[in-house]
């Protein structure tokens, strides 16, 4: 089946996703911006390579679905996707929507349990972005794991951090993403969060580091807004712009208080952290939900399993 060969009646909603889209998120524009954002896509792995999956398919993912995803990124210039199963089948369809000016970069699969089975990803527009060298998983030291703290990470990562470096114009920059273990209560993940934003300062004092612009995004897992991410982040220097901080901007289409997904940089002026070189200037997410599947009567909960239960968190900054 050809993925090209869109029916009428659903390019005629994707034009009207594309329309909302155009209203609600920054234009790219050449050599003026740049445009990053970071999706957990549930589950993305296989797909029912149909226009309409029915109800005895596995999985609901089809072809409608990935093409109202492939609407929605290529809105940005890069994107960190969490959830990338080791099936490829989706996104391997979703990059032959985008184009052959898009690319992929991402980890192995996760293995054991606690892993699920999960790669890390970014997916990002060659026209606009080049990778500029570095991409490793992080690995915390074994000193910090000796570390007698109620605190203090015992264990390696569940899914270890991914940084890739990228640049845009003369701007080079590091993004870091990753995706924190849910566990059995909100403390249980204070330790790796807390973890990842020690590497992050530590990485970001070292003068021998690759390059200092660092941009930490993905999905924290964290339940609300609160003390979990003074412990974490604000502790260590980390920033989350007050856009992103709004009750208004939104993280899971099941509950409007989680906030699971962050972006952050270092931002403290008189600080011996080096600061971002790039201007912020806008950020928020994308509700999918109104213009999405918008004729197939699907629940909150099939569409969770089509698109994501993750909206996609975004940033703009100046060049």
């Amino acid at each position: 089946m050809n993925i090209h060969d869109i029916p009428p009646n659903i390019q005629l909603e994707l034009n009207q996703l594309n329309q909302d889209l155009d209203q609600k998120i920054p234009s790219r524009k050449i050599d003026k911006n740049l445009l990053i954002a970071t999706w957990n896509i549930r589950a993305f792995g296989d797909l029912t390579r149909k226009w309409k999956s029915a109800d005895n398919d596995t999985p609901k993912r089809d072809l409608h679905s990935i093409q109202c995803i492939a609407q929605i990124l290529k809105r940005f210039d890069i994107v960190a996707i969490q959830e990338v199963k080791a099936n490829l089948r989706a996104l391997r369809d979703t990059l032959k929507i985008l184009g052959s000016h898009w690319s992929l970069i991402l980890t192995d699969v996760n293995r054991g349990d606690a892993g699920n089975g999960e790669r890390m990803a970014y997916i990002f527009d060659t026209r606009r972005v080049k990778m500029s060298g570095l991409a490793a998983e992080l690995v915390i030291p074994q000193e910090w794991l000796n570390e007698i703290s109620d605190k203090a990470l015992t264990e390696q990562f569940v899914r270890n951090p991914y940084a890739v470096s990228f640049k845009i114009n003369n701007e080079t920059f590091i993004l870091v993403t990753l995706h924190i273990k849910y566990g059995k209560t909100s403390s249980d993940r204070i330790k790796e969060i807390k973890s990842i934003a020690k590497w992050m300062s530590d990485w970001a004092k070292d003068i021998h580091a690759y390059h200092q612009n660092f941009i930490l995004l993905g999905d924290f897992n964290i339940d609300k807004r609160g003390d979990l991410l003074n412990q974490t982040f604000i502790a260590e220097g980390l920033h989350i712009p007050e856009q992103l901080q709004n009750k208004t901007v939104l993280r899971s289409i099941f509950n409007q208080t989680k906030y699971y997904d962050q972006i952050a940089w270092f931002q403290k002026p008189n600080s011996n952290i080096p600061q971002l070189s790039m201007k912020f200037l806008n950020g928020g997410h994308y509700d999918f939900l109104p213009t999405t599947l918008i004729n197939r009567n699907t629940s909150k909960l099939r569409k969770s399993w089509m698109i994501s239960d993750h909206y996609p968190l975004w940033v703009e900054f100046e060049l």
